[in-house]
């Protein structure tokens, strides 16, 4: 098996600091898997803070900048799995979503889960081809 750990800029050392024992990403026989990301802000390595729509961009952003590091992209995503706070953040996160799916979007589930131990309200995962 081809299985590589793939370093991401900001993101690998942001979860680094907080303590985390996972990869951001793993590049493994053509696939790209890219583990939930809370919405972490590219600028300053931190867990960034805002209603969902701001929480949802920055993790959006971050599986963007995940992806590409591993050499795909958002159209090469295949399967999505949004983690959120409150089902009802549903509409909200569709309207951002839809941003960077635009056509032809991939598979998706959309979970709440009871909390998280650290204050943010959306983690995104996501499933690629390389």
């Amino acid at each position: 098996m081809d299985r590589t750990v793939v370093e991401v800029p900001v993101i690998s050392d942001a979860i680094r600091k907080l303590g985390v024992p996972l990869s951001p990403v793993i590049k493994a026989n053509g696939m790209v898997f890219v583990s939930g990301l809370p919405p972490i802000d590219l600028e300053t390595g931190r867990v960034g803070k805002g209603d969902i729509a701001t929480q949802t961009e920055l993790s959006l952003k971050a599986v963007k900048q995940a992806l590409e590091a591993a050499g795909s992209s958002l159209e090469k995503v295949c399967k999505v799995t949004v983690y959120v706070s409150n089902a009802a953040y549903f509409g909200t996160v569709n309207a951002v979503y839809a941003r960077y799916f635009a056509a032809a979007p991939p598979a998706r589930t959309f979970v709440a889960v009871g909390s998280w131990p650290m204050e943010f309200d959306i983690e995104i995962e996501c499933i690629a081809v390389a």
